[in-house]
């Protein structure tokens, strides 16, 4: 059983709530209900009802909350205790997120970083991948998260954070999904895409590239936030990130047309010279082991 597994337990029992305590761990509902799912798979037993009130513990679920509670607490005695034996840990840290890397990891490691280390300085700023790069790369930047590129990057030290796919999607009922799509009707529409220093953009362009045509009309856009209301407004057609693709198609928004790349990695990168750095060595572990 792994310890996040009993964080997710525990804050699901204490909100009665996936969707609570997912924003408490800063992670994603899948992710919180597959790790309940996990622990009662390998314990044997069911931890909650699943009830119109939310989550409720069962018998056996109750009885083992205060043992969970106890691991969580002598783990945290442990990192507290280490962080007082090798001194405390400070300084600045310069990191940089890409608006089109969005994922838990970001919030889950700012939260962990100012629970155990209050005496170190989060300095975060947002931009592109690129950006990101070449922020690291310049020492402007100590680490940053990104969407992986085509080319390779030997010098940094990645850690892979998140994947996802990508849809091309389209405002409901605008587009006629009963046949093959008719790539030389869909020119005709708006696109909604960002620049070509993004994932997205890049995949758009290869989308071009394939069908042989250009649309008349491109909107240039770099928030999928803004995509997706745009989109939802019946503006034009563009690309959305799986989980998003789907949550807008459950919710009437859009429909999805098709897939256009299966997995995109999102990273946390850094540069490999760097990595005995002893702050930067910190935060690179709390990203991989939490």
């Amino acid at each position: 059983m792994e310890f996040q597994q009993l964080k997710s337990f525990v804050a699901v029992a204490q909100t009665g709530s996936i969707t609570r305590a997912s924003d408490i761990l800063h992670l994603s509902q899948p992710a919180v209900s597959a790790h309940i799912k996990a622990m009662e798979e390998t314990l044997g037993l069911q931890l909650f009802e699943r009830t119109a009130r939310g989550m409720v513990l069962t018998t056996e679920g109750n009885a083992l909350k205060a043992r969970a509670d106890a691991a969580l607490s002598a783990h945290g005695d442990v990192l507290r205790e280490a962080t007082r034996l090798r001194g405390a840990l400070a300084g600045k840290f310069r990191l940089a997120a890409a608006a089109n890397a969005q994922c838990s990891a970001l919030g889950a490691l700012m939260v962990t970083l100012a629970e155990r280390y209050p005496d170190v300085e989060i300095e975060l700023t947002h931009a592109t991948s690129p950006e990101v790069l070449e922020g690291i790369r310049s020492g402007r930047l100590d680490a940053g998260f990104y969407v992986e590129s085509e080319d390779a990057d030997e010098d940094l030290t990645s850690i892979e954070v998140a994947r996802f796919g990508t849809y091309l999607a389209a405002p409901a009922g605008m587009v006629d999904r009963s046949e093959t799509l008719d790539w030389q009707v869909l020119q005709t529409l708006p696109w909604i895409c960002p620049g070509l220093d993004s994932c997205c953009g890049r995949s758009v362009e290869a989308l071009f590239q394939r069908h042989n045509f250009r649309p008349t009309k491109i909107i240039s856009i770099d928030r999928e936030s803004v995509t997706r209301t745009l989109l939802a407004g019946g503006v034009g057609i563009g690309l959305l990130h799986a989980d998003t693709a789907r949550e807008a198609q459950l919710a009437g928004e859009i429909d999805i047309l098709c897939e256009v790349k299966e997995i995109v990695r999102v990273l946390f990168v850094h540069l490999a010279e760097r990595g005995h750095d002893p702050l930067l060595d910190t935060v690179s572990k709390i990203v991989r082991y939490g």
